[in-house]
């Protein structure tokens, strides 16, 4: 029972995690370049620059982390450092 809890629980920060980044890298886009999301995406890579938007965008995992150990949800925290790493990996690739 304890392992389906902590299963659980590292996927809801897995997901947190990944949505946290993705509205950050939304914002940074809206805020850096002129166009939308779509086109300003398009331009940071072509310039090769996605990797700094997107690490930009994750800046509120940092603050998502903090609170999630504040309130004692480690195991939640540890899944917003799994969608840090995976966050990684993909930046490797694009």
């Amino acid at each position: 029972m304890e392992t389906m809890i902590s299963k659980k629980d590292i996927f809801i920060g897995l997901i947190i995690g990944l949505l946290g980044a993705f509205i950050g890298t939304f914002f940074a886009l809206q805020f850096f370049t002129k166009q939308g999301f779509i086109e300003g995406f398009r331009i940071m890579r072509q310039a090769g620059m996605i990797g700094k938007v997107i690490t930009l965008g994750s800046v509120p995992n940092l603050i998502l982390f903090f609170i999630l150990l504040k309130k004692n949800k480690d195991l939640m925290a540890r899944g917003i450092i799994l969608a840090m790493f995976i966050l990684v990996i993909i930046t490797l690739f694009l």
